[in-house]
């Protein structure tokens, strides 16, 4: 199979700059089994592995879980546009592994929806919530069978599950979340993904691009406004504090990041004809990550790791394009060629952090997150389809672990630097700095 030349497009990563920027203040390599971290793993899980979130979660904080909640609805979104897309590229045996990661996803929200609302709640929760993916796939099988009887029963089917969705939120929420609000949030998950499939099936992939993600961001801030509607006032007051607000949106930043890196991979393995609009995800993913860099240090810093990071996105693409083409050797001068990278970005960063972390704790975080993205090529590149939806759940982890490191390394006095907003706005968060957004 032929690689993708990715070194012609150099031009496309420049503003992949300041991402490991927000390292500044991060201790060693952060755990990816963290309480709060987003029990997404890409195969569905056992009865053992749910106790076991369950149990994590009831010793976590109420802030804890509504961030949780936040990554379990973004990673729902993400699996649920991949799997749509496998449809319409007939794409039998990823569709299978998307369909099984969905399945651990949306076990691990109702389970999340127990901890947060109520066991009587989380039952109501899992049949309608499973309806809609069913609905969904519907909608994508119709797009790729050319169907137009069967994706408008599919969308009927979908406009039910919205109004019996947005009734149950409501209805949950005991008056502060209205009927109207709720509606309107569903209707517009529901729209980003059944549009990015239209897209997608079209060959547009600039569009179905901008849809996925706007998809993901809108479900990710979805998590805070039910949690601002569902939890009690005094639970609701944490997320309005700096370094939760700061907590939530890196998360949010960095753990998109990995997804899209993850795509434009999978791109790159199986040369398909979306890698461009893949890798022009990545830029827009960068701006907001530059966006918050500048925000929290100013644009000094953030220009200062840009030609570091930018290289480093190109060698993880190269080596998927590596792996897909068959050449061992260009992929052992990439894993060099990333270790190298791990060591000078330690030793340019470590001064920065006031003696927080060592370059060598640095180096070490940084290796963890190149493993997982070399590992999920790999298992991409071998069609080990469950594999790589696995790794991309403990990668996806990861991101949010580091997040909470890195929001509380920085402290309240840098998170207050964080625009001020209202629960619609993700009180804030970064929305207000990246202008793309």
């Amino acid at each position: 199979m032929r690689a993708r030349d990715v070194g012609s497009r150099r031009h496309l990563f420049l503003l992949l700059c300041a991402g490991m920027a927000v390292l500044l203040s991060a201790g060693p390599a952060i755990s990816t089994t963290a309480a709060a971290g987003p029990a997404a793993h890409g195969t569905a899980a056992g009865p053992a592995a749910h106790r076991t979130a369950a149990a994590g979660s009831a010793r976590a904080s109420s802030a804890d879980l509504a961030v949780r909640l936040q990554a379990l609805l973004g990673r729902h979104s993400v699996l649920a546009a991949d799997l749509m897309r496998s449809r319409i590229r007939g794409d039998d045996s990823f569709a299978q592994a998307a369909n099984a990661a969905l399945g651990g996803n949306t076990d691990a929200m109702t389970t999340l929806v127990g901890q947060l609302f109520g066991a009587a709640t989380a039952e109501k929760f899992r049949p309608m919530w499973s309806e809609h993916i069913v609905a969904l796939v519907a909608y994508a099988g119709a797009v790729a069978d050319k169907d137009d009887g069967a994706k408008v029963h599919a969308r009927e089917e979908l406009v039910e599950y919205e109004e019996d969705l947005a009734r149950f939120f409501a209805g949950a929420s005991h008056g502060r979340l209205s009927p109207k609000a709720a509606r309107a949030a569903v209707v517009m998950h529901v729209g980003h993904l059944t549009e990015q499939a239209d897209a997608y099936a079209a060959g547009d992939y600039a569009t179905a691009d901008r849809l996925y993600r706007e998809g993901y961001r809108h479900t990710y801030d979805l998590g805070l406004t039910l949690a601002d509607a569902l939890l009690p006032a005094a639970d609701r007051a944490t997320l309005r504090k700096p370094v939760w607000r700061l907590r939530s949106r890196l998360g949010e930043i960095l753990a998109e990041h990995a997804v899209l890196l993850e795509d434009v991979n999978r791109a790159a393995v199986t040369n398909t004809a979306d890698f461009d609009a893949s890798a022009d995800m990545i830029n827009d993913n960068t701006r907001d990550l530059a966006a918050a860099v500048d925000t929290l240090f100013g644009a000094a810093t953030a220009r200062r790791f840009q030609s570091l990071w930018g290289s480093h996105v190109e060698l993880l693409v190269a080596y998927a394009g590596a792996t897909a083409a068959g050449k061992p050797d260009r992929r052992h001068e990439t894993r060099a060629e990333l270790g190298t990278f791990e060591k000078d970005m330690a030793a340019v960063l470590a001064p920065a952090t006031g003696g927080r972390m060592s370059a060598a704790d640095l180096s070490s975080a940084l290796q963890d997150h190149d493993r997982m993205l070399l590992e999920h090529a790999d298992a991409y590149a071998a069609r080990d389809y469950r594999g790589a939806q696995d790794i991309a759940g403990r990668t996806y982890e990861h991101m949010f672990a580091l997040a909470r490191r890195l929001a509380d390394g920085f402290g309240a006095t840098v998170a207050a630097r964080l625009p001020q907003g209202g629960a619609q706005t993700g009180y804030g968060g970064l929305a207000g700095v990246a202008g793309t957004r």
